[in-house]
């Protein structure tokens, strides 16, 4: 598949695999890679800007791509179904559930591969509780926006699986869910595939999630696949450099360490060169490697592996173990101390008598199901929720309950990092111009000084200076979040608020964000709270975890303490749904 406006500029090349009846292939790798490009190919679609130029996608021996227009439509949704990352732009915000399935079970009650016609209102109950979703009136009669993620996610799969496929294609479908509801859909996703004999596709960014849930893995990188087999196999003894530095990323809930992503980009599509593509990040590149492409070598553990070394990689150790990291010393009085705050929105109550330290110097991680009230708090301590009692004290200061009540020192002191910074950032300003509003807001340096400063921060986050002229769409997720961090550190903050903030990236960005975040707390003395919905990553990050609840504390404590004992039933299961990555 190339680029439409740049012939000849490959975006993905020389994918092939297969997928048996039942089974279930994961398709990883990190952003820009090529993984949703491939995963919109199987239903014969291609981006704007795109185009298909060659190559068969066989289901049943039909090649979609040799399809009418008219039987490539009947077959999606019928033969082909698609679950997209995002259910809440998938589903239609103006008619209810119930309405939706049962208007897909009607375009397709023609199609042959629809079995079990019977009573509509029969079939949409069955589908409902194929997705673990109880089909009652009320529930069947809700609109997309009253449910919530992770029902939201279920009803995308009820409406896939409710044709009785024979291919299902899952886009990223829990990325930003809590542990909890990503175990539910998980199993939801193994169990309906087994049952109905349904082949399907699984794209993630996510090692571990893949991990628990596919029979075959096919990692692929700037549009190849560069090593695939049975997952087992892969991810206990991976073999080319990529896979092994993505699994070196992949954070681990039963230990303290280091994390290490993989230094670099991966090169855009017309400019991969002409050797292998990962060559300029590789610590394994020889001479021979920028000079023409590799081709798929056979290894042990019936794999495939795109790289000239790999025989001589597969006689070798995947590399070391993560480093192990030690507290930072958070002797002395709480920077931050949160007593009794009990928060609502109108009559709702979110928050119920919570409590809780940040030591100086320290980061505690706020975890919890969604909708346990994690932001609600975070925005009450920031100042960006007002209705709110109890006292929330910073350095022994009482802070009001609103930002527009906080003088500015008090609003330089306390910094918040939002999860989105595609939202968070103007897009119609440059990187320089974003910095620059937050020192001039809470500064009076000079426009010399304030570029000085600008280019500084930039630094501190691993970035070129040279990105002030940029905006951020011109940017990558993971450089999108390093700015929207300097912009935080550019006023000299005592407390970091950082929600949710990797949710988004892939594991190797996550990694750098998380060891650039932990290197920075440690040279400002930096305080910090660290919410997420990731619990593998707490032990990377936080010495300490407070666990909501419902709007209350569930349980809080040192973070080895909570994660490896956990007291209450609640943390055990939080616990237990975390997904698992063997190394």
């Amino acid at each position: 598949m190339d680029s439409a406006g740049r012939p000849g500029a490959d975006v993905v090349r020389d994918v092939s695999f297969a997928v048996p009846a039942g089974e279930v292939l994961g398709l990883v790798g990190e952003s820009g890679s090529g993984k949703t490009t491939v995963a919109l190919a199987l239903l014969g679609h291609a981006r704007r800007g795109l185009r298909i130029t060659g190559g068969q996608v066989l289901l049943d021996g039909t090649d979609l791509l040799t399809l009418s227009r008219r039987d490539l439509r009947a077959a999606r949704g019928a033969r082909v179904s698609y679950v997209p990352q995002d259910p809440s732009s998938a589903l239609n915000p103006a008619l209810r559930v119930g309405t939706q399935i049962r208007e897909v079970l009607r375009v397709h009650a023609a199609e042959p591969s629809v079995s079990g016609a019977g009573d509509p209102g029969d079939r949409v109950a069955e589908v409902m509780r194929e997705a673990y979703l109880d089909p009652t009136p009320e529930m069947l009669h809700r609109y997309p926006h009253q449910l919530s993620g992770g029902q939201q996610q279920r009803v995308a799969l009820a409406m896939a699986f409710a044709c009785r496929p024979a291919l299902i294609v899952l886009d990223e479908p829990t990325t930003g869910l809590d542990v909890t509801t990503q175990r539910h859909i998980l199993n939801t996703v193994r169990s309906l595939s087994r049952s109905y004999g349904v082949a399907a596709v699984y794209v993630s960014h996510d090692l571990a999630v893949v991990s628990g849930l596919v029979s075959d893995v096919a990692v692929m990188y700037a549009g190849r696949i560069v090593e695939a087999g049975p997952a087992a196999a892969l991810f206990g003894d991976p073999v080319h450099p990529y896979t092994r530095g993505l699994i070196r990323a992949v954070p681990s809930p039963e230990r303290a360490e280091a994390l290490t992503g993989i230094d670099g980009q991966q090169p855009r599509p017309g400019r991969r060169g002409t050797g292998c593509s990962f060559a300029p990040r590789c610590g394994y590149a020889v001479a021979a490697c920028t000079t023409a492409p590799p081709e798929p070598v056979a290894v042990g553990g019936g794999r495939t592996v795109r790289c000239l070394r790999a025989r001589e990689l597969e006689a070798t150790e995947p590399g070391p173990l993560p480093v192990a990291i030690a507290p930072p010393d958070a002797a002395g009085p709480p920077a931050l101390s949160v007593r009794g705050v009990a928060a609502s929105y109108g009559s709702t109550q979110v928050l119920a008598g919570v409590g809780f330290d940040v030591p100086p110097r320290a980061c505690v991680a706020i975890v919890g199901e969604s909708g346990s009230g994690k932001t609600t708090l975070a925005r009450c301590v920031a100042g960006l929720h007002r209705n709110w009692t109890g006292e929330i004290a910073f350095q022994g200061t009482p802070l009001p309950r609103g930002a527009r009540q906080r003088d500015q020192d008090q609003l330089r002191r306390v910094q918040y990092i939002f999860q989105n910074p595609y939202t968070s950032l103007n897009p119609r300003k440059t990187i320089g111009q974003i910095i620059d509003q937050q020192l001039r807001q809470f500064g009076d340096l000079s426009r010399r000084d304030r570029s000085a400063r600008v280019a500084e921060v930039l630094k501190d986050v691993s970035l070129s200076p040279d990105l002030t002229s940029s905006y951020p769409d011109q940017l990558s997720g993971g450089e999108r979040q390093r700015v929207a961090i300097a912009r935080a550190l550019a006023v000299q903050p005592d407390l970091l608020i950082c929600d949710e903030v990797t949710s988004s990236l892939d594991v190797s960005v996550q990694a750098i964000i998380i060891e650039l975040l932990r290197r920075i707390q440690a040279e400002r003395h930096l305080a910090m709270i660290f919410i997420t919905h990731n619990l593998a990553l707490v032990r990377s990050i936080a010495q300490s975890v407070v666990v909501l609840h419902e709007g209350t504390v569930a349980e809080a404590g040192l973070a080895g303490q909570v994660l490896e004992h956990p007291a209450t039933p609640y943390t055990q299961r939080l616990v237990e749904d975390v997904p698992k990555l063997s190394r």
